[in-house]
Order: C-alpha cells, then sequence, then structure tokens
C-alpha cells in the first residue's frame, strides 16, 4: 500500500513538472482592433474609399477577415501584407517606401523648401531701395520738354 501511494504521489510529482499553464482564450478584437487596421487600408472595390467606412458588403466581409487575423494573432503589419499581396498596393493608404513611391516622400518638402526661397528672394527684391538713377518709364527727357505733356497741363490748367 505504501509503495502504491509512492508511485502515485510520484506520478503526480511528474505531472506538476510536465502540465504547462492553462491560458484562458484570448478574447475576440473589439470593433476599434479592427477599425484601427481597417484604417490604414482602402477599399479594393471602392475608388479612394477607407475599409473601415465603406458600406459595401465586399468590405464587411474584409474586415470580418481582419478580424479573424487578429484573433489569429497576426499584427497589422501582416494583415496589411497579406491585402497588398492579395490586391496590390493599391489598397494601402501609405505606399511602400520603395522604387517611385520614393518620390510622393521627396517631392512634398523639396518643392516647399524651393517655394520658401522664392518667397525669401521676392521679400529681399521688394526691400531693396530704388535708386535715383533709375528713371521710371525708360523716358531720358526732361517732362518740360515734351511738348505734349507741356499742352495737356495747359488744357487741364484752362479747365479748372
Amino acid at each position: 500500500m505504501k509503495r502504491t501511494i509512492w508511485i502515485f504521489l510520484a506520478v503526480a510529482m511528474l505531472a506538476m513538472v510536465w502540465v504547462s499553464g492553462v491560458s484562458a482564450q484570448t478574447p475576440a478584437p473589439s470593433d476599434d482592433d479592427v477599425n484601427a487596421v481597417a484604417r490604414q487600408l482602402f477599399c479594393p472595390v471602392c475608388e479612394n474609399t477607407p475599409l473601415d467606412v465603406c458600406p459595401t458588403q465586399a468590405c464587411a466581409q474584409w474586415r470580418e477577415l481582419i478580424r479573424e487575423k487578429l484573433a489569429q494573432g497576426w499584427s497589422a503589419t501582416q494583415i496589411k501584407e497579406y491585402f497588398a499581396t492579395q490586391y496590390g498596393a493599391r489598397v494601402l493608404s501609405e505606399p511602400p517606401r520603395q522604387g517611385l513611391n520614393w518620390l510622393v516622400y521627396l517631392v512634398p518638402p523639396i518643392l516647399m523648401l524651393i517655394g520658401v526661397y522664392v518667397l525669401y528672394r521676392a521679400y529681399l527684391s521688394m526691400r531693396k531701395p530704388v535708386s535715383d538713377d533709375v528713371v521710371v518709364g525708360g523716358d531720358t527727357t526732361a517732362p518740360d520738354a515734351d511738348d505734349y505733356i507741356r499742352r495737356v497741363e495747359e488744357e487741364l490748367k484752362k479747365r479748372k
């Protein structure tokens, strides 16, 4: 009998060593979790409509697919890669940073810097004082010397 108890205790001890912790199932992803991923994707059917607000049945199915992938433990990056593989890079809200897509990230800041430079140069040219040597209109003769101007001025004086 003592031998049976010792065997039972030994088996119980071995069972406790080998037993792994029981983990509860992770809760189903909430709508906020699904929409956080869906917001980063565009509907492959509708033009320029984010997946989280698209009312089509196809988008509802894709949101459910996102929910399933999140429940399986997929990360947002893995889900985006899955959709990009299935439907092309056009479903991503942010284009991948490779190839000609780099232009999307480089051109706007460069154009902004060029615009600031042009505005700065225009500001400097407006602040530059005009020298007395510059004659407006390109006329080098004095206004009194021009017969036409003299006659117009006389006519204006008569009408006053």
